[in-house]
């Protein structure tokens, strides 16, 4: 057996010590900016809760952020694509207004009725505010690329709550098939001190209630199965639908700032045309009656169309909690079918869902049983995995890379060295 002679176990407190540091700064600035952005986010969908007429003006917000990326965010419009860039081959430092920009757009977004999320938010806030200590601290290359994703670590651990799936969630998106354990330390010490630094700023998240987990048994776990191929195979149709929108309005309308607009009168019209005000914005409170009570069994695609068409037109957000949305209606819509609780199902396509579309069920499945409770893990990671198989090679992140192909004969995406 191999013993670390003593100067071996010393040069780990210089590292301990220093990554450490480093991932408890950047904590305190993400685990900040997440507060402020849930702030504001919650005021934004108060406002227009309280003032449905809103909607109507969601063309011109459109056009105003499609105007202020064309003139000063072209650098940062990729987003979380352009961060996962940079830890891959890292160029420059990802510019500040990164921060500002997407925290302003998202909100302005939700003011006014957009189906979008918050995670692209804080991930984007948390890396770009975490890359300018590259500067200050003069990091290299492959420190710059950890400290990155720590950044990612603590955005979206203090966005949800959830620190070991924030921590994970930034070592797995990176590539399919493959952790980077060479920045486990700062993504979990990042992670778990942003999610303190939210909760002492007064950031409360909101408590889902999965009711009683059945028992493991044969036909439970078939049925887990089933429900996990059909979450990965509309993770598949949700990134689809997003990118391959995304890609037309791009030929049709050249003309950056036309497309949010022209997207925002279309749903604006629908709006003032059907009722779908439960699929605008977060959609928070639907998604806590998933675990109570038979919905609409055509909420998940309603959700589905709607996200895909405000974020392939240009509104700011994130696409992780209408992920959640989607696999808590799906899941609630099968579990008649499938003899399972409402709450359970709900909850397993809750994180399925999301991680067939993201590629990353680890991460998922520690936020089941972060956010439901341990007894939910086994289900969930069943469900999670299959959800990845079949979700193919695509998925919601186009920088993305394919360390290890997918037993599947698809095999798209950049492959990683």
């Amino acid at each position: 057996m191999f013993k670390p002679s003593r100067p071996e176990l010393l040069d780990v407190l210089p590292y301990l010590t220093r990554w450490v540091a480093l991932a408890c700064l950047v904590a305190v600035l993400a685990g900040s900016a997440s507060a402020a952005f849930l702030w504001a986010l919650a005021w934004a969908t108060a406002n227009r809760e309280a003032h449905p007429g809103l909607v109507a003006l969601l063309p011109l917000a459109g056009f105003a952020v499609g105007w202020l990326y064309l003139h000063i965010g072209q650098s940062v419009e990729a987003g979380n694509n352009l961060l996962i860039d940079e830890i891959h081959d890292p160029r420059k430092v990802v510019p500040l207004r990164m921060a500002p920009l997407v925290l302003g757009a998202t909100v302005v977004s939700h003011l006014f009725g957009a189906s979008v999320g918050r995670e692209g938010t804080a991930v984007q806030m948390g890396g770009a505010l975490a890359d300018q200590l590259t500067h200050l601290f003069r990091l290299r290359h492959e420190d710059r690329r950890i400290i990155l994703m720590a950044g990612i670590a603590a955005g979206f651990a203090s966005v949800f709550g959830t620190p070991l799936a924030g921590a994970v969630f930034a070592l797995e998106v990176l590539a399919i098939g493959r952790l980077r354990y060479d920045a486990l330390l700062p993504c979990m010490t990042a992670a778990v001190v942003a999610d303190q630094v939210g909760i002492a700023w007064g950031v409360q998240h909101t408590h889902y209630m999965i009711g009683s987990v059945p028992v493991v048994n044969a036909w439970n776990l078939g049925a887990v199965v089933v429900a996990g191929a059909l979450f990965g195979l509309t993770g598949k149709l949700f990134a689809a639908t997003t990118h391959g929108l995304g890609a037309w309005l791009r030929g049709k309308v050249t003309y950056a700032p036309l497309r949010p607009l022209l997207g925002g009168i279309l749903i604006a019209a629908l709006a003032f045309g059907l009722p779908l005000e439960r699929y605008l914005g977060l959609g928070i409170p639907v998604i806590v009656e998933a675990f109570q009570q038979p919905l609409p069994f055509h909420d998940f695609a309603a959700k589905l169309g709607l996200t895909a068409l405000s974020l392939a037109s240009g509104f700011k957000g994130g696409e992780v909690t209408p992920l959640f949305y989607i696999g808590a209606t799906l899941g609630n819509a099968l579990a008649p079918l499938l003899d399972l609780p409402f709450g359970l199902l709900a909850g397993v396509g809750f994180v399925a869902v999301f991680a067939g579309a993201a590629n990353t069920p680890i991460a998922s499945t520690l936020m089941a049983m972060e956010v439901f409770g341990a007894e939910v893990g086994v289900f969930a990671g069943i469900a999670c995995v299959v959800s990845y198989l079949f979700s193919g090679h695509a998925g919601i992140y186009r920088a993305q890379r394919v360390a290890a192909s997918k037993p599947c004969r698809e095999g798209r995406g950049r492959e990683e060295p």
